[in-house]
C-alpha cells in the first residue's frame, strides 16, 4: 500500500540550519559588543574627565631649619623650578637656600646705606621689590632668578649632590634636564637710586609697586604713604638712549587728597590699569582715588571692608589686580570687583562691591600668598594652618599644618606654578611641600552655575577658554553650550519635522505608487549629502541670501501656507472627474508652482512687507533704531489667534457648518468653504491687529528677546540647514511606519464615508505615531549631535540668547573649534571631554524618554 504525501516532507538542508545558527550567534555577538563599545566609550569618557573634580595632593614634603626667623623676613620667594628660595631680612640681606634639603648658598645683600626699612611693596612676580624707609624715601630692587642650560662638561667639579635632579654649588643650584644637560639656576640682585616720596621725610607705611614693561622705557608706579597721613603715587620713567645707551629716569610725584581725618595707613594696592589706586588702615576703611588725570587725583569713594569688631589684615590682589582680596582678624575672606554703577556715589561712577565670599577661618587671616599662574592663592590663619584657594571656583584645594605637631607658620610663599609651598616660622623651622594642583579653577559650579568673573556686571554663565595674557580668568561654563545644543535643535526640528511629516502622509496616502517610487529614493539620497557640504553652502550661499533677503524670507513663511491652503479650495473647486483625471504627477506639479508662486509673491512683496511694518528696514528695527513693536507682535499673535479661533469655531458651529456645506452642489460648496475660510482670516487679523496694538501700548516689545540684533550666521540659518539634513531621516522613517499600516484600516474608514484625508489624519496616523515619534526622535538625534553645519554656519559664539538671528555654540561644535588648542590632560582638554559625555548623556536620555513615549503610543494603538 502507498502512503501518499510522505515521499514530498522534505528536510532542512543542514548548511540551511548552520547558516540560521551562525547568523543567530554572529547577531549576538555583534549585539554585545555594540553594547560593549558604548560601555567603553563611556567608561573612557567618565575616566577623563573624573581628574576635573578631585581637589589637589602633596607630593612629599620636607622639614629643616632655615637661616632666618620669620620675624627678620621681609620677603619671600621661590624660583619657578622649585631650586632655590630668596628670603629678605629687614637689613637687606637676600639669604638663599634649596627648597627640599635646605642647603644654603652664599647670600648677597642690598646695601640700604644703614637705613630702617619700613615698608615693602612688590609686584605679583615677587622679584620686582620697592622699599620703603624710615627717612621717607623708596628704592626700587630686583631679586632674578637666572636660568642658564649647561652640557655635562661644563658642571663645577665641586658639586653636592641634594637629590635625583639637583645638585648645588656655592652659588647656583645645577638641576638635571631631559637629555643630557643641566639647568643652572643662580640669583642675582640690583638696587637703584633712592627716590623721595614723603614731603615731610616721614617713614613710609604703606607702599605698592606696579611696573609696567615698554622694553627700552619701563615704567614703575609707586604708591605710599608715610606716617603723617601724606599720601603720594610716585611715576618713574626710564629712557634709553639707543646710540649711547645712557638711561635716563624722569620722576613724577602726585600727591593724593589727604582725607579729613588723619590715617594710619598701612596697606596700599595699585589697579591693572594704573588709573585707580587705593589704601586702607586697619580699621578697614578703604580709600579709593581716581587718578586717570594724573594732573588732579581726586578721592572717589571711601568704604569699610571689615567690621567693626574686626581688623584689617590682609589686603592685596590676585594675578591682575582685578580682584582685591581682603581678609580679617575674624577669619572673613572676601574678593571685591572695581565695577561701574549706576547708583554709584562716587565720582567716577566706579564702586567697589563684594563678589564673592569665603569660608571664614579660625583665628583670624594673617597671612596672604598669590599664585602667579592663575588666580589660585594661600591664607596663613591664626593657628599655623595654611589653606590654598581659588579665586573662581572657590573650592579649598588643600590645607597643610595647622595640627598641634605641625609648624606654626608666620610666613609663606607660593612657587610660581603653583607646584610648591614654602613656610617658615617664628622659631626658625621651615618646611616646603611639593604639590600637585592640576585643575583648580573647576568645580560644579564653574561648570552649571552663575559665576560672577571680573570686569562682568553680574554672576552669568560663560564660555571663554583662552584670553591674551597670563590673568586672564577661563571661563568654563557649559550652559551656553548645552542652550546652543537646544536651540539649534529647536529651530532645525522646528523647521524639519512639519515639512517631513506632511510630506511622508502625502507620498504615503495621497501619490501613486509609481510616483511615489521615485520620489523616495531621491529623499533618502540626500541623506547621504555630507554635512561639511551642507554647512558651506549655509555658510558661503544660504546666510549672505538670508540677510539680503530677510523681509522677503519671513513673509514667506505666512505667504507659502497660505497659498497652498488656498489652491486646495480652488482644487475642491473642480469637476471630480477633471481632480481624478489630474490626480498624480499633474497635482504634484500643480502643488510645486504653487510653491514656486509663493516665493515669487513674497520676493516682489517683501520690500513693501519690510517698508509697512518694519520702517523700511528690518535690521534697523531689530537694533531698536526706529519703529514700534506692534508690527512684529501681530506677525507673532496671529496664528496663536487663529488656533484659539479655529478651537472656537471647532466647537460651536463647525459640525452645522459642514453639515449644510454637504448639501450643496460643486463647485458651490467650495466656494462657500472658501468664503469661510477668507471671513475667518479677516477676523484673525482684525483681532491680531488690536491685541498687538494693545499689548505695544502695554510696553511689550519682543526686542532684546527673542529677536535682536541681526548677524549674518545666525539660528535662522542653521534651522534651514540642519532641517534640510534632517528632512529625509524624518521623512524616510516616518513614510515607512506609515505606509506599514494595514490597508483593511483604510479600506473600511473610507467604507464608512471618510475622505482620504480623514483616514490618513485620524485612521493612519494615530495607528503610525509610534514609528512617526520614533522618526522624530532619530531626527532629533542628528540635530543634536550635529557638528560641521553648525561650526561653519553659526559664528560660534557661545551666548544664552533667545534672539532667532544670533548665533550660538553647540556641544559638539566646540568640541571640534576648541580642541586642537587644548594641551593633552590640561583643564580645557578634560572639560572637553566632560563636553563629549555631557553630550552622550543628553542623547541618551533623549533616547531612553522617547523610547518609553513611543512604546506608550504602541500600547495605545494596540488597544484601538
Amino acid at each position: 500500500m502507498r502512503t501518499f504525501g510522505m515521499e514530498g516532507r522534505k528536510r532542512t538542508s543542514p548548511w540551511v540550519l548552520f547558516a540560521d545558527k551562525l547568523a543567530d550567534r554572529t547577531i549576538t555577538v555583534g549585539g554585545a559588543l555594540v553594547i560593549a563599545a558604548v560601555m567603553g566609550m563611556t567608561i573612557y569618557l567618565v575616566y577623563e574627565v573624573l581628574p576635573l573634580f578631585g581637589g589637589g595632593k602633596v607630593l612629599s614634603s620636607h622639614e629643616y631649619n632655615s637661616p632666618l626667623k620669620s620675624a627678620d623676613i621681609i620677603d619671600l620667594t621661590v624660583d619657578e623650578h622649585n631650586t632655590i628660595v630668596a628670603a629678605v631680612s629687614r637689613n637687606g640681606e637676600v639669604h638663599i637656600w634649596h627648597p627640599e634639603t635646605g642647603e644654603s648658598l652664599k647670600s648677597l645683600s642690598f646695601d640700604f646705606a644703614d637705613k630702617q626699612l619700613t615698608a615693602i611693596g612688590k609686584t605679583i612676580d615677587n622679584d620686582h621689590l620697592a622699599f620703603g624707609f624710615a627717612d621717607g624715601t623708596v628704592r626700587l630692587g630686583e631679586i632674578d632668578f637666572r636660568n642658564e642650560i649647561l652640557p655635562a662638561e661644563q658642571l663645577p667639579k665641586e658639586l653636592k649632590k641634594l637629590n635625583e635632579r639637583d645638585s648645588i654649588g656655592t652659588a647656583a643650584v645645577f638641576s638635571k634636564i631631559p637629555g643630557k644637560g643641566f639647568r643652572k639656576v643662580s640669583v642675582e640682585i640690583k638696587l637703584d637710586s633712592e627716590i623721595k616720596m614723603s614731603e615731610s621725610a616721614s617713614p613710609i607705611v604703606a607702599l605698592d609697586y606696579r611696573l609696567v614693561d615698554f622694553g627700552d622705557r619701563p615704567k614703575s608706579y609707586l604708591l605710599g604713604a608715610d606716617a603723617s597721613g601724606q599720601a603720594h603715587l610716585v611715576i618713574t620713567e626710564t629712557k634709553t638712549n639707543m646710540l649711547t645707551r645712557v638711561r635716563t629716569t624722569q620722576v613724577n610725584r602726585i600727591a593724593l587728597p589727604i582725607p579729613k581725618e588723619k590715617e594710619d595707613f598701612r596697606f596700599a594696592i595699585i589697579n591693572d590699569t594704573v588709573d585707580v589706586v587705593m589704601l586702607a588702615d586697619r580699621r578697614g576703611r578703604v580709600f579709593r582715588y581716581d587718578v586717570h588725570n594724573e594732573s588732579s587725583p581726586e578721592l572717589a569713594e571711601t568704604i569699610t571692608v571689615v567690621p567693626s569688631d574686626s581688623e584689617l589684615t590682609v589686603f592685596s590682589t590676585l594675578l591682575g589686580a582685578r580682584s582685591i582680596v581682603v581678609g580679617d582678624s575674624t577669619g572673613n575672606l572676601t574678593i571685591y570687583f572695581l565695577l561701574k554703577r549706576g547708583d554709584a556715589s562716587a565720582t567716577d561712577g566706579i564702586k567697589m562691591i563684594p563678589t564673592r565670599e569665603f569660608q571664614p577661618q579660625p583665628s583670624g587671616v594673617k597671612g596672604f600668598s598669590p599664585s602667579q599662574s592663575g588666580k589660585t592663592f594661600a591664607t596663613l590663619n591664626g593657628n599655623g594652618a595654611i589653606k590654598l584657594i581659588h579665586g573662581i571656583s572657590q573650592k579649598s584645594i588643600i590645607q597643610l599644618g595647622g595640627s598641634s605637631n605641625s609648624l606654626r607658620a608666620d610666613v609663606i610663599a607660593l612657587s610660581p606654578r603653583l607646584d610648591g609651598l614654602v613656610a617658615i616660622g617664628g622659631d626658625g623651622k621651615a618646611e616646603f611641600w611639593q604639590l600637585s594642583i592640576p585643575h583648580p579653577e573647576i568645580s560644579w559650579k564653574t561648570l552649571f552655575g552663575k559665576v560672577w568673573y571680573e570686569g562682568y556686571p553680574g554672576p552669568s554663565y560663560t564660555w571663554q577658554s583662552t584670553g591674551a595674557t597670563d590673568a586672564f580668568e577661563p571661563k568654563l561654563s557649559l550652559i551656553p553650550l548645552i542652550f546652543g545644543t537646544l536651540k539649534a535643535t529647536f529651530y532645525s526640528l522646528l523647521f524639519a519635522a512639519p515639512l517631513a511629516l506632511f510630506a511622508a502622509v502625502y507620498t504615503s496616502e495621497f501619490v501613486p505608487n509609481h510616483v511615489r517610487g521615485k520620489i523616495k529614493p531621491v529623499m533618502e539620497v540626500m541623506a547621504s549629502l555630507p554635512s561639511v557640504i551642507l554647512g558651506f553652502v549655509a555658510a558661503m550661499v544660504l546666510a549672505p541670501v538670508v540677510e539680503s533677503w530677510i523681509a522677503a524670507v519671513l513673509l514667506a513663511f505666512v505667504v507659502m501656507p497660505l497659498c497652498l491652503i488656498a489652491s486646495a479650495f480652488l482644487w475642491q473647486m473642480l469637476p471630480v472627474r477633471i481632480s481624478i483625471k489630474l490626480d498624480g504627477v499633474p497635482k504634484l506639479f500643480f502643488v510645486g508652482m504653487v510653491v514656486v508662486l509663493g516665493l515669487t509673491v513674497a520676493y516682489w512683496v517683501g520690500p513693501s512687507f519690510e517698508k509697512f511694518f518694519f520702517s523700511g528696514s528690518l535690521k534697523s528695527w531689530l537694533n531698536s533704531d526706529k519703529g514700534s513693536s506692534a508690527p512684529f507682535l501681530f506677525i507673532m499673535i496671529f496664528p496663536i489667534v487663529a488656533a484659539g479661533f479655529t478651537y472656537v469655531y471647532s466647537r460651536t458651529i463647525a459640525a452645522s457648518f459642514n453639515n449644510h456645506v454637504k448639501t450643496l452642489r460643486t463647485p458651490y460648496g467650495s466656494i462657500v468653504d472658501f468664503g469661510r475660510w477668507l471671513v475667518f482670516l479677516l477676523i484673525t487679523g482684525v483681532l491680531s491687529y488690536a491685541l498687538s496694538g494693545l499689548l505695544g501700548l502695554a510696553g511689550v516689545d519682543p526686542r532684546g528677546s527673542i529677536v535682536g540684533p541681526y548677524i549674518q550666521r545666525n539660528t535662522l540659518v542653521i534651522g534651514f540647514a540642519m532641517g534640510f539634513a534632517v528632512i529625509p531621516i524624518i521623512y524616510t522613517l516616518a513614510e515607512d511606519a506609515l505606509n506599514a499600516v494595514p490597508d483593511q484600516l483604510r479600506s473600511a474608514s473610507l467604507g464608512c464615508g471618510a475622505t482620504p484625508w480623514q483616514t490618513a489624519i485620524w485612521v493612519v496616523l494615530p495607528t503610525a505615531i509610534s514609528g512617526v515619534f520614533s522618526a522624530i526622535m532619530i531626527g532629533m538625534g542628528r540635530a543634536v549631535g550635529e557638528t560641521m553645519i553648525v561650526v561653519m554656519a553659526t559664528g560660534n559664539t557661545p551666548v544664552i540668547d533667545l534672539n532667532i538671528f544670533s548665533g550660538l555654540r553647540a556641544l559638539s561644535a566646540n568640541i571640534a573649534v576648541e580642541l586642537p588648542e587644548a594641551p593633552k590632560d590640561g583643564t580645557l582638554y578634560r572639560t572637553l571631554f566632560l563636553t563629549g559625555l555631557v553630550l552622550f548623556a543628553m542623547t541618551f536620555v533623549i533616547n531612553t524618554l522617547a523610547e518609553l513615549v513611543r512604546q506608550r503610543f504602541r500600547k495605545r494603538a494596540l488597544k484601538l
